[in-house]
């Protein structure tokens, strides 16, 4: 049962935030950094079943997620390595990163146009320190300038 907390981002945020992005991905390029709140797929979270409807995976913010790539945008990590099993964020609680029981909820997604720039992204569950990890995107910036 969703929150209130949950349909303001549902039905306000992440349709405003989509509708921003898609505006400005028609003038100039787009990268759209940080935690997101959202495990998109299955594949993006240690326990999808235990966690269905909860949020972060909840169905409303999965769609609303896939909406944003439907209007244009990549997910790069996901583009560049689609079954490739690596979080961003674990719980301070129950030694779940040690356990690596975590959750990928932070992106770079891009417009169409810069993913031709694109050389990596790369996810650095190496470095701790937080409860999310650095994620890092690898631009051909020569590239880029001429896009």
């Amino acid at each position: 049962e969703m929150c209130i907390r949950d349909s303001y981002r549902t039905l306000g945020w992440d349709v405003e935030l989509r509708n921003l992005i898609t505006n400005l991905a028609k003038k100039k390029h787009v990268v759209l950094c940080g935690d997101l709140n959202v495990a998109h797929n299955e594949i993006d979270l240690a326990n999808p079943k235990g966690n269905e409807g909860k949020s972060c995976f909840t169905k409303e913010e999965r769609d609303n997620f896939g909406q944003i790539l439907s209007a244009g945008f990549i997910d790069t990590f996901r583009e560049k390595y689609p079954q490739v099993v690596k979080y961003s964020f674990w719980s301070q609680r129950g030694f779940a990163r040690v356990k690596n029981a975590g959750w990928r909820l932070d992106y770079f997604l891009v417009n169409s146009k810069a993913w031709e720039a694109v050389e990596d992204s790369i996810i650095r569950n190496d470095i701790e320190g937080s409860d999310h990890c650095p994620i890092e995107l690898v631009f051909n910036l020569g590239r880029l300038q001429k896009l």
